[in-house]
């Protein structure tokens, strides 16, 4: 009755006793209104609860992950604080190292000081300048004479002036410099290639007074030269098929006939050009692609359907080479009409070779030439800091094969990647010093500019990473500035102790720049410093020694090896007295830069490949004193890119980008002992000159490449301590004599450093043509 009580306030229904049917048939129905209503609240309920539940839930997730954010900022600032300190202290420790050496300094000035008023003292008080005063007096006696008189004192002068002390050691010096100029001047010879009639091509080979271009009118072939090649080309015994590869997407039309007609006109005629069209968009390159295919059944041409890229173009290409051997090229360049016949006469001689490749030079869109990259022969190292190898480059077809092609992925250095994965399987790898290939210069082109095509710097770095792993020598790849090649570091674990091992004959204030500065900054984990003293005999010298010693026990020492000067000798009683397994010889008047310095050399010493490693070496100015050794430069041997700026960027950037080199200069070297002693040490024959790059020639040819760091800088004061090597008749003698060991032992190198290129210049000048 109750709950009929509760329905009938609800659904205002009269308080009867029995309800009638039709009464009950409506109270059902408003309770089964009541019912739905109450789920669909319930519903609506539930869903606004579900939606401030998931609200929340996005809430406390963003606020997480603002806190992730702000954790890792902060883990990132700490870590940035802690690199910015660690600089400081190295900053610091720099200004502490220069004012300590500028502290020495003063007070070095202080004693000369100190001495010189002395001396002047001295010498007031001494007869001599009583005398001086006397003469005078009568040589103003003497002015108050006839001119005759004059004259004959001047005469009087003049020849005192000259048999004296000073005026001899001015002629010495003098005719020293004409003699050396007059040998040099008669020892250098100019280097040909091709020399042929001056006027068979009278429209490509116009001086006009640009150095570059009297070089093409000298070298470059001509008519004439051309008729002989074809002839010649007949009677190869070994005749490969060369297919050249050409992968096309929408070149300037007029660009791709040139291109095309580079390849028809070729003195060596055995050829396939091998054409993948890549979807060109531009309909006149599929009609100009299809004229050529009609008119010379050497062209093929595959037509993609879809657009693939370089990379997959080029293996495109690559199917329809039927060669022995695959040329590169590109669809804008241009060949020389002997590129083929060069590659093919070098075959002749060596036709096992798998990889050859050329010197090349840019040409613009009005047909002008210009820098010519004259290459070196094949340089490992070299080619892990960039693809100095460029064009043209020809490979063995089962080479090609072998290592899978083109890898999509690496498009814009998928040629480099490919070299690096090639040259990783074969030695057969030679260069020919001409240029056979015009690298075409446009708007859309590389050679136009660094940033053409910046993508293709992050697959060569891709590529070369990649290539350390393969190799089992990883690193870190890092870009030079402007992209002008690749930093390489190798991250391998430093193995052993490092010597370093440095001569010095007194001069205590110059020696301390240098030891102040190697345990100042070097943050190598293992290394020990032993001076070789030669015939010392200042007192301060000594003292150094000792304060150093006490100053870092275990790490410093020194020896006295008193016999006539033989720095060849002194190198070897030093390696004798230490026991690291790298050594490196460094000169008294250097000094260190940074703190990596020794670990950076390390690095690359401890490699199996590699004999001596060289730095950058800069004179006070910082202009540069060393950056690699050329043989026969200036007749014998000489550094390069003396007294440029030390940021370069020289010749083609080689003075940013790791090289190697046939030497390096021993003021700042790195060798591995074992390699060392292979060899026989120093050949102490030279006394003094030419020692460290016998030294590199004999690692050379023990099998190992010595190397060029240009990330690695020290200042070298140069020859504090000894002085010129020519000045007295005996040291000129001596300076012939090793002149002649050296030619006589080394006249392959004096010819055609491999290192370098018999197109450019071998006289005082480095890196010019050899016009």
């Amino acid at each position: 009755m109750a709950s009929r009580r509760m329905i009938g306030s609800l659904f205002n229904v009269p308080k009867l006793g029995v309800l009638k049917p039709c009464e009950k048939r409506m109270v059902r129905s408003k309770i089964g209104c009541y019912r739905l209503n109450g789920r669909r609240t319930l519903n609506v309920e539930r869903e606004r609860a579900l939606k401030e539940l998931k609200s929340l839930i996005d809430r406390v997730a963003a606020l997480e992950e603002d806190h992730r954010k702000d954790l890792s900022r902060a883990v990132s600032d700490r870590e940035n604080l802690a690199a910015e300190a660690r600089r400081l202290n190295v900053e610091v420790q720099k200004v502490m190292h220069a004012l300590s050496v500028q502290r020495e300094h003063g007070k070095a000035l202080q004693s000369m000081l100190g001495q010189y008023e002395e001396r002047i003292r001295s010498m007031e008080n001494s007869k001599l300048w009583r005398l001086r005063k006397q003469y005078y007096r009568m040589r103003a006696l003497l002015r108050t004479s006839s001119d005759t008189s004059r004259r004959s004192m001047r005469w009087l002068k003049r020849a005192t002036f000259f048999v004296s002390r000073q005026g001899r050691t001015i002629l010495r010096k003098f005719f020293a410099k004409v003699f050396k100029a007059l040998y040099l001047w008669t020892e250098i010879r100019p280097v040909r290639i091709v020399v042929g009639e001056a006027h068979d091509r009278p429209d490509l080979f116009q001086v006009n007074g640009d150095p570059y271009h009297q070089y093409m009118a000298r070298h470059f072939a001509r008519d004439s030269d051309l008729r002989e090649y074809r002839e010649d080309a007949l009677a190869f015994t070994f005749r490969p098929l060369i297919s050249i590869v050409m992968p096309v997407f929408d070149p300037p039309v007029a660009f791709l006939e040139a291109a095309i007609r580079s390849v028809v006109d070729q003195a060596y005629e055995h050829w396939e050009l091998c054409i993948a069209d890549d979807r060109s968009t531009d309909p006149d390159v599929r009609k100009c692609l299809e004229r050529w295919m009609k008119e010379d059944t050497r062209i093929k041409v595959i037509f993609r359907k879809e657009n693939g890229h370089i990379c997959r173009a080029s293996n495109s290409a690559l199917e329809l080479a039927s060669g022995e051997f695959v040329a590169l090229m590109d669809h804008d360049d241009l060949l020389t009409p002997d590129a083929l016949y060069h590659i093919v006469k070098r075959l002749q001689l060596h036709p096992t070779l798998d990889v050859l490749y050329t010197d090349e030079d840019k040409v613009d869109e009005q047909g002008k030439h210009s820098d010519p990259h004259f290459k070196p022969q094949w340089c490992p190292d070299h080619l892990l800091s960039r693809n100095y190898f460029g064009h043209l480059v020809v490979l063995r077809a089962a080479l090609i094969k072998e290592v899978g092609g083109f890898r999509p992925g690496f498009e814009g250095s998928q040629d480099y990647d490919l070299l690096l994965r090639c040259t990783e399987r074969t030695q057969g790898i030679v260069r020919i010093p001409r240029v056979l290939y015009h690298w075409r210069i446009h708007a859309g082109s590389a050679a136009h500019g660094e940033d053409v095509k910046p993508y293709a710097y992050d697959a060569a770095r891709k590529a070369l990473t990649e290539a350390l792993e393969r190799r089992g020598e990883p690193g870190e790849v890092s870009f030079l500035d402007g992209f002008r090649g690749y930093g390489i570091r190798f991250t391998s674990p430093l193995r052993g102790k490092v010597s370093i091992i440095i001569p010095t004959k007194d001069q205590a204030q110059v020696l301390r720049t240098c030891l102040t500065s190697i345990f100042a900054l070097t943050d190598h984990p293992d290394f020990e410093v032993l001076v070789v003293s030669n015939n010392s005999k200042e007192k301060e010298l000594f003292e150094l020694l000792a304060e150093m010693k006490s100053a870092h026990p275990g790490r410093f020492d020194w020896i006295a090896h008193d016999v006539p000067f033989n720095f060849s000798e002194l190198m070897n009683t030093g390696s004798k007295h230490t026991s690291g397994e790298q050594v490196l010889f460094l000169n008294n008047d250097t000094e260190v830069l940074h703190a990596d310095w020794l670990r950076a050399m390390h690095e690359w010493s401890q490699r199996p490949s590699i004999g001596a490693v060289g730095v950058k070496l800069l004179y006070h100015n910082d202009s540069i004193q060393h950056a690699g050794v050329v043989i026969g430069l200036g007749g014998v041997a000489g550094h390069t890119f003396v007294g440029t700026h030390r940021d370069g960027p020289g010749y083609f950037n080689y003075v940013n980008t790791i090289n190697n080199n046939s030497a390096v200069t021993a003021a700042c070297m790195m060798v591995e002992r074992a390699k060392l002693e292979r060899i026989g040490g120093w050949d102490q024959d030279f006394t003094v000159e030419y020692n460290d790059v016998d030294l590199c020639l004999r690692l050379r040819e023990s099998g190992v490449n010595n190397v060029y760091l240009p990330h690695v800088t020290l200042y070298h004061y140069e020859s504090l301590t000894r002085g010129h090597p020519h000045m007295t008749r005996e040291s000129y003698e001596r300076h012939l004599r090793e002149v002649g060991l050296f030619k006589a032992r080394w006249k392959g190198y004096i010819d055609d450093d491999p290192c370098y290129n018999p197109n450019l210049s071998r006289g005082v000048h480095d890196w010019q043509f050899a016009v």
